[in-house]
């Protein structure tokens, strides 16, 4: 019996599963698990680099699509000029040019006349992520993280495998360096291509600019400042979110810059300096004891090199005095002569919960550079048509014990980018533009203009909304070009916002942003701006705000939205209302004057007759009765020559600080001409009047309106 095997036992021995393994559903053999032992699993661990990391998500940076790639790389160069140039006392002068190198290749050059950088920390700067001398120091800058232009060049060398080309000056008499470095992204550091490795030195009695024609470098002659040169794969486009329109709202926030620049198509502009002063040097300031965390604390008191718990707070932290130390240490229970590296960690929470609740002295303010409400109307007179313009500069605030500063500037009646759009520019914007209907490519190229009044354009130029764009005929084109120059937007224009972070446009992620987000959530229908709700206002407004900080709260590392913590947003709802309130008045203003106007034209039509009339019954003089009732129609209706025009202009007396609270400007159109249009104005007044104690402070109105 024990020589035969069951039926059981021979199915077993038979079936598939034992001669092949198992199966999955669709009847194929699995291949068997293979087992792996933590041994084999720590053999694979590895570090990473930054570089590694980043290059595998260049969506971080700003490099997510050619188009933005281009952006990104200019602004990154054209912020380290500016800043540069600011921190060496120089009045800023940037180049920058984009040529065409190939299909869907550019190469971008940028120079400044900045202090230059010295010789062994070129390297560095341009080939090593995270490498910089801003992410330590509290005080206002443009760059924060130190991988701005590290991470364009090494984009450059992933898409089109050139290196970045680097010349420095440092002053008249010394030798230039030029560098050609690409960037070792396994070990995060520099590689030098040219020179064996060392770079070139050029003498100083070398023509620089000669020794780069063969390179296909343009210099400058300045006696010292900074190019780079970087080739990357991308895309050139105008209209939103383009290179020119970067370097029109830097313009605008930067005053005191004078910028060349060169498109790929050879078109050259450039933004001439309005102010010959620059903006006063930031202070850098140590942390402020609100701002820090329990484990920075920690981290703090085991690197300290002082001696005493009392020596450690005064130098560790700002607005902390040896007064305010005693007192910080007697609600920690703890000696202010103890040793801070021997604190133990039950008695680093007790400091900690101690900083916190002791009355501290807000951080100094003099971290922080802002524009200022003159330059802000400077710059917004200069580069935004329009009719009435205010600024305000709020009070420092604090979030996390980090100084802010919140600047916001206001231009009524000007035109959006429409209207500075030729028959050229317009063409290549509908040959580049991948939207399927022509009333979507109107909202979405141009800032300003909603469905409402791409409607209104698109029923001026008699075509229809649905066309599609690329395929206009030149007739259709024209007649589209006429009639964005033509079509007045006051009703149909969505208000357009500047969105700017120590003095750096924001371009992109604008609903992320607390600024748009406050600006929706504002109501500025008090002001004379129609709005749905959670939504922009309607009107032809120009919104400039301006985030000032030594440390930006971005939310991520792209740096194109600023978190919305509620500090934030209270200064910046603060600020909407202060300027809103000077615009409601300008508003009223010209409302009355205009049914004043109205109202004497009814006077005027019917003045005659009734002169005529009384003078057949009472038998008097028909001129004097004229001329007695003239004089009543004019007195009655003053208002419309002491106070404005029907276009808001002020005729006799003008604006007192107690009306508008703050620095204005209101520009005089001249009659027959549309009011939006550029060019046709000129400003009659500029008053900056100080702030009556308020602040900007919301009245009860507004707070009971919000």
């Amino acid at each position: 019996m024990d020589m035969v095997k069951s039926t059981e036992e021979m199915s077993l021995e038979t079936s598939p599963e034992k001669r092949s393994g198992p199966q999955n559903g669709n009847g194929q053999t699995r291949s068997p698990r293979i087992r792996v032992t933590a041994e084999s699993m720590a053999a694979k661990q590895r570090e990473i680099s930054v570089s590694e990391f980043f290059a595998k998500n260049r969506h971080l940076l700003g490099f997510d699509n050619p188009r933005k790639a281009l952006l990104t790389m200019v602004k990154e160069a054209v912020d380290n000029a500016l800043d540069a140039c600011e921190e060496a006392g120089v009045l800023p002068e940037i180049w920058v040019r984009i040529d065409p190198t190939g299909e869907n290749r550019y190469r971008v050059i940028v120079q400044d006349n900045g202090p230059g950088i010295v010789k062994k920390q070129i390297p560095l700067i341009f080939g090593k992520l995270l490498y910089g001398s801003k992410f330590h120091r509290l005080r206002q800058s443009r760059g924060q993280q130190g991988i701005g232009i590290s991470a364009a060049g090494m984009y450059g060398l992933l898409t089109t495998g050139k290196p970045v080309s680097i010349v420095s000056k440092t002053g008249p008499k010394k030798p230039a360096h030029f560098y050609q470095i690409q960037i070792d992204t396994k070990n995060n550091r520099p590689e030098i291509v040219n020179g064996r490795g060392e770079g070139i030195d050029i003498p100083p009695q070398e023509d620089i600019g000669q020794f780069l024609v063969p390179y296909g470098l343009p210099w400058s002659d300045v006696p010292h400042g900074t190019l780079v040169a970087i080739e990357i794969e991308a895309k050139f486009q105008r209209g939103r979110g383009s290179v020119d329109e970067y370097l029109y709202q830097t313009a605008i926030a930067n005053p005191h810059v004078t910028i060349h620049y060169v498109d790929p198509e050879g078109k050259s502009r450039d933004f001439s300096r309005v102010a010959d002063v620059l903006p006063p040097e930031p202070k850098e300031i140590k942390p402020h004891p609100y701002g820090v965390e329990l484990g920075w604390l920690l981290t703090m008191l085991k690197d300290t090199k002082a001696s005493t718990l009392s020596g450690f707070l005064v130098d560790s932290f700002s607005r902390i005095s040896p007064a305010v130390a005693q007192r910080i240490a007697e609600t920690a229970q703890l000696s202010t002569r103890a040793n801070p590296r021997k604190i133990s960690r039950h008695d680093a929470e007790a400091l900690f919960r101690a900083l916190q609740e002791t009355k501290i002295q807000s951080p100094a303010t003099d971290c922080l550079s802002p524009i200022g409400e003159e330059l802000i109307l400077k710059g917004l007179r200069e580069l935004v048509p329009g009719e009435f313009y205010t600024a305000i500069t709020r009070p420092p605030a604090v979030y996390r014990g980090n100084p802010f500063q919140v600047e916001v500037g206001l231009a009524y009646g000007g035109a959006p980018a429409t209207y500075r759009v030729s028959l050229e520019v317009l063409e290549e914007l509908l040959a580049e533009t991948d939207a399927r209907t022509l009333r979507q490519f109107l909202t979405t190229t141009f800032d300003g203009i909603g469905p409402e009044g791409a409607d209104r354009i698109i029923h001026q130029a008699r075509l229809k909304s649905r066309m599609s764009p690329a395929k206009l005929k030149a007739r259709e084109r024209e007649q589209l070009c006429q009639a964005l120059q033509t079509v007045n937007l006051s009703e149909g224009q969505t208000m357009t916002i500047l969105r700017y972070a120590n003095r750096v446009p924001l371009l992109f992620q604008a609903g992320a942003c607390a600024i748009t987000q406050t600006v929706m959530s504002t109501n500025w229908r008090p002001y004379g701006l129609t709005q749905s709700r959670n939504a922009l206002p309607s009107g032809p407004v120009t919104l400039m705000v301006h985030f000032a900080s030594v440390w930006v709260p971005f939310t991520s590392e792209s740096k194109e939205a600023i978190a919305a913590y509620p500090e934030i947003q209270r200064e910046l709802r603060l600020a909407y209302q202060a300027v809103g309130r000077r615009l409601g008045l300008y508003l009223r203003r010209r409302l009355r004057v205009k049914q004043q106007g109205e109202r004497r034209n009814i006077f005027l039509r019917y003045l005659k007759e009734v002169a005529n009339a009384v003078a057949v019954i009472r038998n008097v003089d028909r001129e004097s009765v004229y001329r007695d009732l003239m004089e009543v129609a004019k007195r009655v209706t003053a208002e419309a020559d002491l106070k404005l025009d029907e276009h808001g202009n002020p005729i006799e007396e003008t604006p007192s600080s107690e009306e508008f609270d703050g620095a204005v400007i209101i520009v005089e159109q001249q009659q027959g001409n549309p009011p939006l249009r550029s060019g046709n104005s000129k400003p009659i007044q500029l008053q900056l009047f100080e702030d009556n104690g308020e602040n900007g402070e919301p009245s009860p109105q507004d707070e009971e309106a919000t």
